[in-house]
């Protein structure tokens, strides 16, 4: 989160800087001395794993784009994509979050869309000194005990060989 930050006195030691631009832990993105900008595929990346250290979050995407995930893991040299499943919105020090989650069966999604929210918010204000001002959260999916074994999270046909859980 930004707080406006008046500017400090000459006997703190700290230059001043402009009102609204230094974060909640005294980290400035906007100095005298230069601007810190941060890319929104970074800040996807951060709210991506910090989707998955939920328990009761099984998986990351819509649909379509889960299958294409499954997919490009397949190739050769091709890692799965953190961000899978995450849209953001970076200002100067705000960021809004958009992003679609497969829920393990039985979990109670109110309370997991309310801890999902919270790592999400507190990852990125820690770790990039944002203030976010929005995490929407879209369950696409939930994922049955039973698909375990014979289906991959992204397509709803059985595959060829067992994939390996991901969950504990």
């Amino acid at each position: 989160m930004t707080e406006s930050a008046s500017s400090p006195s000459k006997e703190d030691g700290q230059s001043p800087s402009p009102p609204g631009t230094r974060t909640k832990d005294g980290g400035a993105l906007v100095a005298q001395q230069g601007r810190t900008t941060i890319a929104d595929g970074v800040v996807a990346k951060i709210v991506g794993m910090a989707a998955r250290e939920v328990g009761g979050v099984h998986a990351l995407g819509a649909g379509m784009g889960r299958t294409l995930g499954s997919m490009r893991e397949h190739i050769p040299g091709m890692t799965k994509s953190v961000s899978q499943g995450v849209a953001v919105e970076v200002g100067e020090r705000q960021a809004a979050v958009d992003i679609d989650v497969v829920v393990e069966y039985g979990v109670a999604i109110p309370r997991l869309a309310g801890a999902v929210r919270e790592n999400i918010i507190r990852s990125v204000e820690q770790m990039c000194g944002l203030d976010v001002v929005e995490v929407n959260i879209t369950v696409d999916d939930i994922h049955l005990p039973e698909q375990d074994g014979n289906d991959d999270p992204g397509s709803s046909r059985g595959s060829d060989k067992p994939r390996e859980s991901r969950v504990q």
